[in-house]
């Protein structure tokens, strides 16, 4: 891949992505696969202004031996010298950027319940940090290839050229192959013009029905907004975009209203393992039964991490006619996969969502119906013959999607 376009998607990624300021300090989470391309994007931070760029390097094949080999005791416990790196990060709110390129099923193999076990003891000493920096820092997650995650999704290539294609698919798709910053302002400004129509609706329920069997109704808090493209951290101000691609417009429903079964369209990578062909049914908003072709015992333990694991978190609307669907990969990366077709997500929901949300504490969130949760996972649902209705509150029945695309 030419240099000058790779610099062009470190700088997006920087600047668009994190949106790092002058005197800003930086951490960047990522795995050992493109050390070239961090390096870039450290090198674009500092041209931002970036006070000090931290890199936390991770390594899949580590990660999947220390949780063979590792007791559940150890695996549970965070030394003092961790709880204080989490802490320091939640008082001063570094921007944090995450590049993705683990292979998807990269930890098949690795002992579910034991590590189910393990994040919920640690989440209990990560969750007051995660909470104090909730909605007040800027994040950007985008995606770089790895050798085996390019050999997944091109598996009748050489490694060389499995690669390249990736990169390809990365870029196309991330929308950094000509002018990164013009391309992306243009984006977001039709995702904040397709929110607005939605939020003037006066939404009551959403209404979901394809002809894989998904009829599902969720139902939406009367104050919640629908969110897309770029965000704004609570406190600062700074304009951000957290995810890298990007084609979904979102909103938190409310937590005990959907009733209905979804099935999945797409694969779930979860916890490196893979979820496929699985669906699920919902009463009084809680997923009550699952079932799946392939790790249906994970999909199991994924609902039952905490009590509101069960119950969704985001709605999210996105196309049929997108780059990433158009491209006709299937990327096993819920980062690209899920901004192919609509999706939902079990798990936490988001308090920004909520209109003046800043003005309220954690627990008024949470009463208004925004789901609370440790886990946040996405699993895709949209199809080619995807209609999504709207039912608003004054008894409108308002097509949004018609044919798994806008019908606006």
């Amino acid at each position: 891949m030419k240099k000058s376009i790779l610099r062009n998607y470190a700088k997006l990624i920087a600047k668009m992505g994190g949106n790092v300021q002058k005197g800003q300090d930086v951490m960047i989470l990522a795995s050992l696969d493109q050390p070239d391309f961090v390096r870039m994007v450290v090198e674009e931070c500092y041209a931002l202004g970036a006070r000090k760029v931290s890199v936390e390097w991770s390594y899949q094949p580590i990660t999947k031996v220390t949780q063979k080999k590792a007791s559940l005791k150890t695996l549970s416990t965070l030394a003092d010298w961790e709880v204080a790196k989490i802490k320091h990060r939640a008082d001063t709110l570094p921007v944090m950027i995450y590049l993705e390129s683990d292979d998807p099923d990269g930890l098949a193999g690795v002992n579910q319940e034991k590590m189910a076990k393990a994040m919920q003891a640690r989440f209990k000493i990560i969750k007051p940090y995660r909470d104090q920096m909730e909605n007040k820092y800027q994040w950007c997650i985008a995606a770089v290839p790895g050798a085996a995650w390019a050999k997944k999704v091109f598996p009748n290539e050489k490694k060389s050229a499995a690669m390249e294609k990736l990169w390809e698919a990365i870029l196309y798709t991330s929308r950094a192959l000509e002018d990164p910053i013009a391309a992306w302002e243009a984006h977001n400004a039709d995702l904040a013009a397709r929110c607005e129509y939605l939020n003037n609706l006066g939404i009551e329920t959403l209404e979901y029905k394809s002809s894989n069997g998904t009829d599902l109704r969720v139902g939406m808090i009367e104050d919640a907004l629908f969110c897309g493209g770029d965000e704004a951290a609570q406190g600062s101000g700074i304009v951000f975009n957290p995810n890298i691609p990007s084609e979904e417009v979102f909103i938190s429903p409310k937590k005990g209203v959907a009733d209905g079964i979804v099935y999945s369209s797409k694969p779930l990578s979860y916890q490196g393992q893979l979820i496929e062909n699985f669906w699920m049914r919902f009463e009084d908003g809680k997923a009550v039964e699952v079932g799946a072709e392939k790790g249906e015992a994970l999909l199991k333990e994924m609902i039952s991490m905490d009590e509101g694991a069960a119950y969704l978190g985001e709605c999210a609307l996105v196309p049929y006619d997108s780059p990433i669907s158009n491209s006709g990969l299937l990327f096993y990366n819920t980062l690209f996969d899920e901004n192919a077709s609509c999706h939902l997500a079990m798990g936490r929901g988001f308090s920004n969502t909520l209109k003046d949300y800043d003005k309220y504490t954690r627990q008024e969130c949470r009463e208004k119906g925004i789901n609370d949760s440790m886990i946040h996972v996405d699993f895709m649902m949209g199809t080619k013959d995807l209609s999504v209705t709207a039912i608003t509150r004054d008894g409108r029945r308002v097509p949004v999607f018609v044919d798994g695309n806008w019908a606006f």
